[in-house]
């Protein structure tokens, strides 16, 4: 078979293994699961041995620093990964969930009950733990999932998928439930993008240029994540040190993923207090500064910012920097250059930071927090399958439930319509 029958073929064998997984009760999901998690450690060696054939023709490609971090797998994160499931499979299972029930006046009882999306495809980059983070979640929610993984880590995303895929099998579960495409050719991808008849809903993981080639090329609905320029809002009643400690980690714990800081705001008030205070520390940590011209008169080592830096997703240690006249004028710059990914504000008026809360319009807003934390793991999703920066259907981190939709139930006693 050429590319596009292997394709076809998988997607079919998806939708008939979504059937199955839809039955699947609670208990033998949990169960494989934590078999899953097991042999992922069991094997880590194995593992660890196939990402490093990625690792090494990374190096050789010229791949960035962020991309082979992205990439990058040690016994440290395959015990994540091996964690993540563990939590996946303690999480409330959601298919079956009524979430609603009314009386009708002719005394039908209507409701609404949670079931699987049915075939979900994940198109991604670099970061081969998303192989067993999409599975695991796409699994307990009764769905299928069919994966495909970038070039950089198809030697990383083929033996994860087969070690998950063993534990399928000897369960008695269909494999075709957890499918990796297993060739690197834009042409499969392009065809699993026609597969509406089998596949329910597209999730594309990875940067901005891969997400819209997937958007502008796709027949099934997609799920949009474009890029994180996430915003921290320094208020005039903000406690310096909380300030420093959340810019510092939402900036440098981790700068090349989607919820590191990339652009901070200082209220006027504060800045002539504040920006040299935080600009020393974060050019000590080899953070670079650009600034507007107001910025740059506390912070005369900072570069002038230009009209780019305030839409840019740097994923490196640049930062771009800002005073605001009010809250106000932070809001007006969040809603018009941000992603509607993640936004933070630190202050101590409680009054503000609620206001902050309603006016900012994306899909994690926290108050005295660390971007950092709009991760699925870190809100108590478990894993998360992506983070949705498009209010149809899900917003913001995906777990569990955002691989559901619901239907009507409805139990009557014979009512027939006049």
């Amino acid at each position: 078979m050429n590319i596009g029958e292997q394709v076809r073929r998988i997607a079919a064998d998806a939708r008939q293994a979504s059937f199955i997984m839809s039955r699947l009760g609670t208990t033998v999901k949990n169960d494989m699961l934590m078999r899953m998690a097991e042999s992922l450690e069991r094997q880590a060696p194995r593992l660890i041995a196939e990402n490093r054939k990625d690792l090494e023709a990374g190096v050789q490609k010229g791949l960035s620093e962020a991309m082979l971090d992205r990439l990058m797998l040690d016994e440290r994160r395959i015990a994540g990964i091996a964690s993540a499931l563990r939590e996946v499979a303690a999480l409330p299972d959601p298919v079956g969930e009524v979430i609603r029930m009314w009386r009708r006046p002719n005394d039908l009882m209507v409701g609404k009950m949670r079931i699987p999306l049915g075939v979900i495809g994940i198109i991604y980059e670099a970061r081969p733990n998303v192989t067993a983070d999409a599975a695991a979640l796409c699994l307990k929610a009764g769905n299928a999932v069919i994966l495909r993984g970038g070039s950089e880590a198809i030697h990383s995303n083929l033996a994860l998928a087969g070690c998950l895929q063993g534990v399928m099998a000897e369960m008695g579960i269909p494999t075709a439930a957890l499918s990796l495409i297993p060739f690197t050719e834009r042409e499969g991808v392009l065809e699993m993008l026609r597969q509406e008849e089998s596949i329910d809903l597209i999730i594309p993981r990875g940067g901005e240029s891969l997400i819209r080639f997937v958007v502008e090329n796709s027949r099934i609905p997609v799920i949009k994540h474009y890029k994180g320029v996430c915003h921290c809002f320094v208020d005039q009643s903000a406690d310096f040190a909380k300030a420093e400690a959340i810019i510092v980690n939402a900036k440098t714990q981790r700068p090349g993923v989607c919820n590191a800081l990339e652009t901070l705001l200082i209220h006027r008030d504060v800045a002539a207090e504040f920006i040299p205070r935080i600009a020393a520390t974060l050019t000590g940590l080899k953070v670079e500064l650009r600034g507007d011209e107001e910025f740059r008169s506390y912070a005369p080592s900072a570069k002038p910012a230009t009209e780019e830096d305030w839409q840019t997703e740097y994923l490196e240690l640049i930062l771009a920097c800002r005073v605001v006249a009010d809250m106000d004028a932070a809001i007006a710059h969040i809603n018009r250059y941000g992603s509607l990914h993640t936004e933070a504000i630190v202050t101590s008026d409680y009054a503000r930071a609620q206001r902050f809360i309603r006016e900012v319009n994306s899909s994690c807003v926290l108050v005295n927090a660390s971007t950092r934390f709009a991760d699925g793991g870190e809100l108590g999703l478990g894993a998360e399958i992506g983070i949705s920066t498009t209010k149809l259907h899900s917003f913001g981190p995906m777990g569990l439930e955002d691989l559901t939709t619901t239907k009507f139930i409805v139990y009557g006693d014979g009512q027939v319509r006049g």
